[in-house]
């Protein structure tokens, strides 16, 4: 069996290292602030803001949350976002995904302050992040890259295949990847023998929310497989690789819950401090 990459024991390592550290910067009058804005009721990013809320308030960030109505008026969101981006107390902002339909997602997240975008999802910040200059990372990439330097997985020379191209984790992983002299492939929906390439892989992650769409006889023997799917099915979570058929061809593995999950809103954190230390001038 493939030993297990378990991220909650490394989100809380890294979240004892983070309030220490918030609490260094507090000593010197320094308060973590960040505010997050959820248009609508989604029932899904509703249990993602608590979460946040959670993980802030046991690493000592102050949390704002901005809960609009489902027929926000996309002007009031922006309005919101130049009051936030133009308070010097706020040190990291973020829109909670997705947004009901009046909202043009792009123009909302183009809105906000690069020095204050926590989801490193602003043109600007994508922009660095491709360049490899970037000072704040899309939250769930950072935590993959944090989880394999963690456990001495060394991507150098190493065929990486993801499964997925979305903003938030397919596109950012490969750059993070890339930097690491990885040799990347973005596999999606239109592509053809999807099986063949990623039994090609090294480093295999999926993230696309299929439930148990990664087969065994998909996966090279030997790869670092990672789960980021997270799917509900007659109410168990599941990932999107089958855990029991691969768990035997892998060399480590991610399960779900405990694997990828944890390390996203911890890493989220993370950036909110990256943030708070740059707009004070101490990164």
């Amino acid at each position: 069996m493939g030993k297990i990459l378990d991220g909650k024991a490394l989100a809380q390592h890294l979240g004892r290292n983070l309030a220490e550290e918030t609490n260094s910067l507090k000593s010197h009058g320094i308060n973590p602030k960040f505010c997050v804005i959820n248009i609508g009721e989604d029932p899904a990013s509703k249990v993602y803001v608590r979460s946040k809320r959670k993980k802030a308030e046991k690493i000592g960030i102050k949390q704002v949350v901005y809960q609009l109505p489902e027929d926000e008026s996309e002007e009031d969101v922006l309005r919101l976002i130049d009051r936030l981006n133009a308070d010097a107390e706020v040190a990291g902002l973020m829109v909670q995904l997705p947004v009901p339909d009046q909202i043009d997602v792009d123009k909302v997240i183009e809105r906000i302050d690069p020095e204050k975008d926590v989801d490193g999802l602003t043109p600007a910040n994508i922009g660095r992040l491709w360049m490899g200059k970037h000072f704040v990372e899309p939250a769930t990439a950072a935590g993959i890259i944090a989880l394999l330097d963690h456990y001495q997985i060394d991507l150098n020379g190493k065929n990486a295949v993801i499964v997925g191209r979305s903003n938030i984790v397919g596109k950012p992983l490969a750059a993070l990847m890339l930097e690491r002299n990885a040799s990347v492939s973005i596999l999606h929906s239109h592509t053809r023998d999807l099986g063949e390439l990623t039994r090609r892989a090294d480093i295999l992650v999926s993230a696309v929310g299929k439930p148990h769409m990664i087969k065994a006889e998909m996966v090279k023997e030997g790869a670092v497989v990672i789960d980021v799917g997270i799917n509900r099915v007659d109410g168990q979570l599941m990932g999107d690789v089958d855990f029991d058929q691969v768990k035997d061809k892998a060399s480590w593995i991610t399960p779900v819950p405990g694997g990828v999950g944890p390390l996203t809103v911890e890493f989220l954190m993370e950036e909110v401090i990256k943030l708070t230390r740059r707009q004070h001038g101490l990164d």
